[in-house]
């Protein structure tokens, strides 16, 4: 089918004009435009992540835009793939839309690039075929608590006159910049595509472009010494820029990147300029690969060879262990290399915290500020959500739709998405609201070479977790419902959800369940792995609580009696 330029250019449509039969539909449509108003390549559906796609194919696209126009408040849209492909009877608290995406049998790369090409799948990425994506700020507080972390665990809680070496500035990539300056910072950062790193120059994630590596180290050294924060850019690869920085005897605080290494496909390989490797893909598709997968061996190999001479080095959700182990890289080299979330975030995920975002269907930026200064009245005594707040409307700018990440816990979500649903009932804001959040929760995926890497019980593997998310997000009537599996291609199952607030009293209801299982079962399979404070936030006893989980004693691993118990006393653990 033809693409016209138009269709290049989807923008989400602001105001308060429904073109659907009601504001769930409404919304959904506007999440769908708003993904693609963010897109790294909309001509060919591509949101981020290289190859993660909205849609099948622009035929897809227009069948689920013109469903979405037709559905009405008792039916639900059932999506394979990008594709629509039924639309149900159900009832008027069923959720809008079902989807299921890159669920392959025997995944491997071969197996997906085939059913790719026979048009029967598209890569999900996280937040891309759902339509949850919000541009460049989809996870630059997960970046920002990660450097909280490093932070406080190395640096008597503060970044200033630190330095950060990354690489990746494409799709969420860009981000690490900013983050890095938030803390007060210098970060250098190279991509090998100039263009992109202009795109996150206008967006306001980076600073500053300079033409070569030593202008950078110089420039991040020169402002690390005078304490003064700044993002910096270099055109280069990430291989040879990281094992350059080392041979040259810089050393710089931390290191990390957010390379495709999750995608060998759209991974650059050194020595090929954006266009030539364009060319090569084409033209000789296994050898793309073995050049990428050659490199990124390079660099995870340079990866370690800072944190060998004392740099704080980590893996930052790209799957490039994965991958260079599939390569032919030795395993136990490659894991030396610590993840992310089991060296940093895990302990914000026993209290069912993670990134959780909400986006203004008005497009009116008042809605957003409304909503952040309610939340620092609302939250006052939470640091971590206040601080965030607090920095991210002084730094983040708005892409498409205005909409704001913040690692609220469980309980919060839920007292938080109740407020902006009376604020819209009061008339306070002038749209309604969708809450999503980054696949990457407390609950919703397993992936065991980050996410649910080193599990205290050696869980890592069991893909239960993510399932019952999706189920008890279906109990809960949540607006959209996604199950995938992808990511590092065979390893991952994941959930992605969308819930809307309208200011009815149906909302009250569906938002009351929703945000109460969504990242309970983040905390009930945290607790369930053996974490104390997992364990202390189910049963009221940590700072995040709800009285809406209930474990009872007879469950714990460590229990020695069964449910027969539970006739004598009702317990919690």
């Amino acid at each position: 089918m033809s693409t016209p330029e138009i269709l290049y250019e989807v923008k989400a449509q602001r105001g308060d004009k429904l073109r659907c039969k009601g504001w769930r539909q409404e919304t959904i449509l506007r999440m769908l435009e708003n993904n693609m108003e963010n897109a790294e390549k909309p001509e060919e559906l591509i949101i981020y992540g290289g190859i993660g796609k909205a849609a099948r194919n622009w035929e897809s696209y227009h069948a689920i835009v013109k469903s979405l126009k037709e559905l009405e408040d008792d039916e639900t849209l059932v999506v394979q793939s990008g594709m629509p492909v039924a639309v149900f009877k159900t009832h008027k608290y069923a959720p809008t839309v079902v989807m299921a995406t890159t669920n392959i049998m025997k995944a491997d790369w071969p197996t997906f690039y085939d059913l790719q090409e026979k048009n029967l799948t598209i890569y999900a990425n996280y937040t891309a075929a759902p339509w949850e994506y919000i541009g460049t700020q989809g996870v630059i507080q997960g970046t920002f608590e990660t450097l909280s972390a490093i932070a406080r665990l190395h640096y008597n809680d503060s970044l200033v006159g630190k330095i950060l070496l990354t690489a990746g500035a494409g799709g969420m990539g860009g981000n690490q910049t900013r983050a890095m300056t938030m803390h007060g910072g210098v970060a250098i950062l190279c991509d090998s595509n100039v263009e992109i790193i202009n795109r996150r120059i206008e967006k306001g994630f980076i600073d500053v472009l300079v033409d070569s590596l030593d202008e950078a180290i110089v420039m991040a050294k020169q402002n690390a010494a005078e304490k003064k924060a700044i993002g910096i850019a270099v055109v280069g690869n990430a291989a040879d820029i990281f094992e350059e920085v080392i041979e040259k005897g810089f050393l710089p605080d931390i290191t990390t990147s957010m390379t495709p290494a999750h995608d060998p496909i759209s991974y650059l390989p050194s020595g090929y300029t954006v266009q030539e490797a364009e060319e090569l893909r084409e033209k000789d598709f296994d050898l793309y690969l073995e050049k990428a997968r050659e490199t990124m061996i390079r660099e995870l190999k340079a990866l370690i060879k800072f944190m060998d001479l004392g740099v704080h080095s980590f893996e930052y959700g790209t799957s490039i262990r994965k991958e260079c182990i599939d390569a032919g890289m030795d395993e136990k080299e490659a894991k030396r290399l610590p993840g992310f979330v089991a060296e940093y975030i895990r302990p914000l995920f026993c209290e069912g915290r993670g990134p959780f975002r909400w986006t203004c269907m008005s497009g009116d930026p008042e809605d957003l500020r409304k909503i952040d200064d309610m939340i620092l009245e609302k939250f006052k005594d939470d640091l971590l959500v206040t601080r965030w707040i607090k920095l991210a409307k002084e730094h983040i700018p708005i892409e498409a739709l205005p909409a704001r990440i913040c690692y609220m816990g469980f309980g919060q979500r839920k007292e938080f998405a109740l407020e902006v649903n009376d604020m819209i009932r009061r008339g306070e804001l002038s749209g309604p609201v969708a809450f999503s959040r980054d696949n990457l929760d407390s609950g919703s995926i397993v992936n065991p070479t980050f996410e649910s890497e080193n599990m205290k019980d050696g869980g890592d593997l069991i893909s239960d977790w993510p399932v019952l998310n999706g189920l008890l997000n279906a109990v809960g009537m949540c607006d959209l419902i996604a199950l995938q599996a992808n990511y590092s291609m065979g390893e991952a199952v994941h959930t992605g959800v969308t819930m809307i607030a309208d200011g009815t009293e149906e909302s009250d209801m569906r938002l009351e369940v929703s945000m109460t299982v969504d990242s309970g079962i983040g905390v009930v399979r945290h607790a369930q792995a053996g974490y104390e404070t997992a364990r202390d936030v189910a049963n009221g006893k940590g700072q995040l609580t709800d009285e809406s989980i209930h474990i009872p004693l007879w469950w714990t691993p460590k229990a020695t009696f069964g449910p027969k118990d539970l006739e004598k006393e009702d317990v919690k653990a």
